[in-house]
C-alpha cells in the first residue's frame, strides 16, 4: 500500500455527481418543470441542456427568476430540490463500470474528489445512495466557493484538498460548464455522454467523451494516466 501511494503522489480522479456517478438528469428536468412551470418556463431537453445541466441555482435564479428578491429565489430553488429529491429516492444507480473503477483507483492509492454545482445536501444524498462516500476525499461545492463552474475554482479546489496535479489529473463531467470548469483548471477532462454528445463535450473542451465507465478508452486513457 505504501508503494501504491508513492506512485499515486500528485495523481488524482475527480468526478462531476449528477448525470456523471449516476444518470440523473431527466428527474432534474422534471423537478424544474415542477417549480418553473407555473412561472411560464417549460423545460424541454434542449432547454434543460443549454440553459440548466450543470448551473448553480444562483446563476439559474438569476437567469429564470429576475423578478424574485435573491431569498425568494433561493426558496424556490430549494423546493425543486426537494422534489428532486423526493423523485430520485431509491433510483439511484451507478453508470456501468463506475463501481470497478473506483476499486481500481482505491487499490492504486490514487485520491477521489467530487466536484458539484450541486447543494450538499443532493451530493451527500446521492453519494450515499450509490455507497461511495467514504471513497471521497473530499465534496467541493460550487455554490460554498465565491465562483462555481463554469469557473475553474472548484476543480482547483478539488486538487488543492488532495495536492493533487492537474496536468496529473482526469476529470469526469457530463455538462458544458462542468466540463470548462475542469478544462479551464487545466485537467484532462472525460465527458460522459448521459445528456450532451461527443461533440458538444469535446467542443466543450473535454479530450474524450464515453457512455459509461466500461469503455475500453476510457479505461486506457486512466490506466495511462494513472499509471496502474
Amino acid at each position: 500500500m505504501i508503494e501504491a501511494k508513492e506512485r499515486a503522489m500528485g495523481r488524482a480522479l475527480l468526478f462531476d455527481i449528477d448525470g456523471t456517478l449516476a444518470d440523473t438528469d431527466a428527474l432534474h428536468r422534471e423537478a424544474f418543470n415542477r417549480v418553473f412551470g407555473p412561472r411560464g418556463h417549460v423545460v424541454d431537453d434542449e432547454r434543460f441542456k443549454r440553459e440548466l445541466q450543470g448551473f448553480s441555482n444562483v446563476s439559474i435564479g438569476e437567469r429564470f427568476l429576475p423578478d424574485e428578491t435573491p431569498e425568494r429565489r433561493i426558496a424556490i430553488l430549494d423546493e425543486k430540490e426537494a422534489i428532486f429529491r423526493g423523485l430520485v429516492a431509491g433510483q439511484i444507480a451507478p453508470l456501468p463500470g463506475l463501481m470497478a473503477l473506483l476499486d481500481r483507483a482505491d487499490a492504486a492509492g490514487i485520491p477521489m474528489v467530487a466536484v458539484t454545482n450541486a447543494p450538499r445536501l443532493n451530493a451527500e444524498l446521492l453519494l450515499s445512495g450509490l455507497g461511495i462516500t467514504e471513497r471521497f476525499k473530499a465534496i467541493v461545492i460550487g455554490d460554498e466557493l465565491p465562483h462555481g463552474k463554469p469557473h475553474p475554482l472548484p476543480y482547483q479546489e478539488g486538487l488543492r484538498f488532495v495536492g493533487a496535479s492537474a496536468a496529473g489529473s482526469i476529470a469526469f463531467e457530463d455538462s458544458r460548464s462542468g466540463v470548462q470548469s475542469a478544462a479551464a483548471a487545466g485537467i484532462p477532462t472525460i465527458g460522459m455522454r448521459t445528456t450532451l454528445g461527443h461533440a458538444d463535450l469535446v467542443a466543450a473542451g473535454a479530450i474524450a467523451s464515453a457512455s459509461a465507465y466500461d469503455d475500453p478508452d476510457l479505461l486506457a486513457r486512466v490506466a495511462t494516466a494513472m499509471a496502474w
